[in-house]
């Protein structure tokens, strides 16, 4: 039988470094948690004047599609990576 569990990954080093910057650590304000709807008018005619279907964009998603180098083996590798070393939730985690 073939899992993906854990207990069948041989040790070492992790094979993906995916080097991500820290995220930065911002003091506590009184107004982080509040929400403001004064520019609500202005994002509904915002999206209102916005195309249901953008040209530009079918056209570079029918380039990549048609790309056989997309997406590149890097990010290939760094999923994978991210998929090996993640934890089987099928497994009794106590």
């Amino acid at each position: 039988m073939i899992t993906t569990s854990s207990s069948d990954r041989a040790g070492g080093p992790d094979p993906v470094s995916l080097n991500l910057p820290k995220p930065a650590v911002r003091p506590a304000s009184p107004q982080q948690d509040s929400v403001s709807t004064d520019n609500l008018d202005g994002l509904r005619a915002a999206l209102t004047n916005q195309p249901e279907i953008r040209p530009d964009v079918v056209a570079k998603g029918r380039a990549l599609a048609a790309d056989p180098n997309y997406p590149p083996a890097a990010i290939l590798q760094r999923v994978a990576g991210l998929i090996l070393n993640s934890p089987d939730l099928s497994e009794d985690q106590s």
